[in-house]
């Protein structure tokens, strides 16, 4: 096994920053690199082809732009995190921005979504960017590429959670042991 050298840190949000921050991990700024070579992140939900709900933590937004720019996305879960279809263990979160977020509500009811604004402590949640998010249940997601499209079709969505076709490993703990599926090893 080899050996890290010069790793640095890109943080998803506030809260990861500062936790690395505590931790000395180096970190650099996303607009100082042009490409990551490996991220390592959880989901909340993964389908059998890999295709991933995340946003749980309402960082959906960072964690894409970041696997977006990553050659490699490795995921790590448990096993209580597989499901045969997106959408049947976790609701999907949506981020909206806060002008007009009731008519996004509405938008996404209407593409068959039981929507509630997420919630902290009794008041709205609120991402690092500032933006809300929905938590939508749509129920187990027959064809994700198709919803994906139809919910960034409308204006005032800012992100949503579904990240079709970016892990590129998984990594799943279980009573068992540990499982590594691959992308094309399906």
């Amino acid at each position: 096994v080899g050996k890290l050298r010069d790793v640095r840190g890109v943080p998803t949000s506030r809260r990861i920053e500062q936790e690395a921050q505590a931790l000395n991990i180096p970190l650099i700024d996303l607009d100082d690199v042009i490409e990551i070579d490996l991220t390592i992140d959880g989901a909340d939900e993964v389908d059998p082809d890999l295709n991933l709900i995340k946003g749980g933590g309402g960082a959906l937004l960072r964690e894409k732009i970041v696997a977006q720019i990553s050659r490699r996305e490795v995921i790590v879960i448990d096993d209580s995190k597989l499901s045969p279809k997106l959408g049947t263990r976790w609701h999907l979160p949506v981020e909206v921005v806060s002008f007009g977020w009731r008519t996004q509500l509405r938008y996404l009811e209407s593409l068959g979504a039981k929507v509630t604004l997420r919630e902290i402590d009794g008041a709205p949640f609120h991402t690092d960017q500032g933006n809300l998010i929905l938590d939508c249940n749509f129920g187990p997601i027959d064809d994700p590429k198709d919803l994906a499209a139809r919910i960034k079709a409308r204006a005032g969505i800012v992100e949503h959670g579904l990240f079709l076709s970016m892990a590129t490993e998984v990594i799943v703990a279980s009573a068992g042991g540990i499982r590594r599926i691959t992308r094309g090893n399906v």
